[in-house]
């Protein structure tokens, strides 16, 4: 009976050892492939930036006016009240979907908005991401959590999730 109970034992042990390796080995190749994601959207956008600044040469040195492409998307976020706002203001923030402080919003881009935009989305996602999984309001903290609600979409970290926003999906 001892000897019985002790290799079961040891069978049990040795499953639950092979299941923590392998969970381990999962997490490690996820971490990985997020590294890559991320060098690889960090090398695209400094090659845009690279493109523009190089097209903008160009074009001075021929001797014509280079204008800037712009972004098709914007995040708004309010910081004011509703007092001391003059009605037009507060009619935009109305057409924004913008109820409360500190609320905010993706909007698409026209020439009143370019103006307004003073902080990038990257930085906005990371301090104030929130995201809605199961009915409920969640940070977004954690690559998990994402790849739990995105993962069909092939996003799988913020990265991801930024480079979607970024690029306009």
């Amino acid at each position: 009976k001892l000897l019985r109970k002790k290799r079961s034992n040891f069978a049990e042990l040795k499953v639950k050892c092979l299941g923590k390796f392998a969970l381990k080995t999962l997490q490690k190749a996820r971490r990985k492939l997020i590294y890559e994601k991320a060098k690889h959207y960090d090398k695209e956008y400094r090659q845009m930036y690279q493109t523009e600044i190089r097209i903008a040469r160009m074009t001075r040195k021929a001797g014509y006016l280079c204008v800037p492409v712009h972004w098709k998307l914007a995040f708004v976020i309010r910081i004011l009240g509703i007092n001391c706002v003059s009605p037009k203001v507060h009619k935009v923030l109305r057409l924004l979907s913008l109820p409360q402080i500190f609320h905010g919003t993706f909007a698409k881009l026209n020439k009143a908005l370019i103006n307004i935009l003073t902080t990038s989305v990257n930085e906005l996602i990371y301090k104030r991401g929130y995201g809605k999984i199961s009915k409920k309001r969640i940070a977004l903290t954690d690559h998990s959590l994402i790849a739990q609600s995105f993962g069909k979409y092939g996003i799988i970290c913020m990265k991801d999730l930024i480079h979607e926003i970024y690029t306009d999906g």
